[in-house]
């Protein structure tokens, strides 16, 4: 069965909706090879509609350039993209389709499917947190920025129930991002506070 690995980058806060202004003044070769870790471990992008016009908006042109980042660009042109849209959407992009139906189901059965290795979920916020709810994401990969961005979209969004997360890994980077791998956890035993003396 493949894994469902959620990558974002996020602030101290929690806002996943990346600002470039807080985001790449930490960018470093430590953070390019967790993301290079990260994608790695795919053979399957899945992404929302604007994640794939903001991918295919760069990284074929940057394919195209042949600079530093064409290998990773090439990279990401070769893998199978899976787009969730609510609306129809024209291709572009290389080995880019469209969820037919329900995305719950569509990740079921990406996740049942022996040709798939991995599936890598990059950004994508809403994608993420609705396969959260139904119990589908077998990583959460947080790339968490020591800053407090104080606007944009959170990773968590209001709900009833808390999601507990069990740490896999954890890395400290030079420039005080933290990467943090989680996996789904249980609640720890209920307890309180011991009566203080």
């Amino acid at each position: 069965m493949a894994k469902v690995i959620s990558t974002l980058f996020i602030s101290a806060d929690g806002v996943a909706e990346i600002d470039p202004d807080w985001h790449f003044p930490y960018f470093d070769e430590n953070m390019g090879r967790a993301v290079t870790e990260d994608y790695d471990a795919a053979n399957v992008l899945l992404i929302g509609r604007e994640t794939y016009d903001s991918f295919a908006g760069a990284w074929p042109d940057r394919e195209a350039a042949g600079g530093d980042d064409a290998p990773f660009a090439k990279q990401l042109g070769d893998m199978r993209k899976v787009v969730a849209s609510r609306q129809p959407l024209e291709f572009s992009w290389r080995n880019s389709e469209l969820i037919d139906g329900d995305l719950i189901d569509a990740v079921t059965a990406l996740k049942a499917d022996a040709d798939v290795r991995g599936i890598l979920i990059p950004g994508s916020i809403s994608v993420v947190q609705q396969l959260l709810a139904a119990g589908l994401v077998d990583e959460l990969r947080l790339l968490v920025h020591p800053v407090a961005a104080r606007k944009g979209r959170k990773l968590f969004d209001e709900g009833d129930a808390a999601y507990h997360l069990r740490l896999v890994a954890s890395e400290t980077f030079p420039t005080g991002v933290l990467r943090l791998i989680y996996a789904p956890g249980t609640a720890p035993t209920s307890v309180g506070y011991a009566p203080l003396d």
